[in-house]
């Protein structure tokens, strides 16, 4: 009996942004170069569905977000998303901060560690995609800023109140989040938004090193450890190392688990095969 069917994503051909799949890495580029990659309605919603059809695709193990014509991304179209906002009903309103929230939680539950590799611009929901990754890679000319205040809103944006302070620490997202102020590369590097710094020419060849790593391991179990690092923030220390302990069992009965056992054994290197 099948429960859920498999889906696969390679031959993807999306509307809003590039795609490409190799090696069971897929790679998104935002496809608007000239605007510096700027998110539209129809993008935000692509974005959201790919996401969370990641869930159920059986050949893709990594995904990473790159840059494309040397930015990331500028955030919400301002002609085409800031503009028609105004005026509209609260409840449009709510429809639409929804659905970008539904993004980020895309992204958390697709069970697939995400990259990204950043360059020029991540600003607005472009610092949000960086933020939401599970690693973030970037160039020292690298501009991050959370600008939400500087459009007359709140730095509480899809998620940022929740998640930044956790990577960066309180009082420094505090700042950025009311501020709206640029972070510089160095300083996320120091604060540990960025994981590494790298070249401009080195930045995608260096997330896709990364990328390939992650998937060639055991990747049902980094499925785990992104759900573990996502439900833990909400836990207790005794519940969080008791869903650990269930989450460990679990990983004990996949076939990678014996044959990373046989492999030291007969001492070899594994080949894990996500099962």
């Amino acid at each position: 009996m099948t429960i859920v069917s498999e889906t696969k994503l390679a031959g993807l051909k999306p509307q809003h942004f590039l795609w490409q799949v190799q090696d069971r890495v897929a790679v998104i580029r935002l496809n608007r170069p000239d605007r510096k990659n700027p998110l539209t309605f129809d993008s935000y919603a692509e974005l959201r569905d790919t996401f969370r059809a990641l869930v159920y695709a059986t050949d893709v193990d990594v995904v990473v977000f790159a840059p494309n014509g040397g930015n990331f991304c500028s955030g919400g179209d301002v002609h085409e998303i800031i503009g028609p906002l105004i005026g509209r009903p609260m409840t449009d309103l709510l429809a639409f901060t929804r659905m970008t929230g539904d993004l980020v939680k895309a992204m958390i539950g697709c069970g697939k560690p995400i990259i990204s590799a950043v360059d020029g611009v991540a600003v607005g929901a472009g610092a949000i995609i960086a933020m939401a990754s599970d690693l973030r890679l970037a160039t020292p000319a690298a501009k991050c800023a959370f600008l939400f205040t500087r459009v007359g809103l709140a730095g509480c944006d899809m998620g940022a109140c929740a998640m930044l302070p956790r990577i960066i620490g309180q009082g420094r997202a505090a700042e950025l989040l009311y501020t709206g102020r640029t972070m510089a590369a160095e300083e996320g590097h120091a604060w540990g938004f960025w994981n590494a710094l790298h070249a401009p020419e080195a930045l995608e060849a260096e997330a896709l090193v990364m990328a390939r790593r992650l998937a060639s391991g055991p990747t049902f179990a980094h499925g785990i450890t992104k759900t573990q690092l996502n439900q833990e923030w909400n836990m207790g220390l005794e519940q969080a190392i008791e869903a650990e302990a269930q989450a460990q069992a679990i990983c004990m009965q996949t076939k990678d688990f014996e044959r990373a056992y046989r492999a030291f054994v007969a001492r070899e290197k594994p080949v894990f095969q996500g099962d």
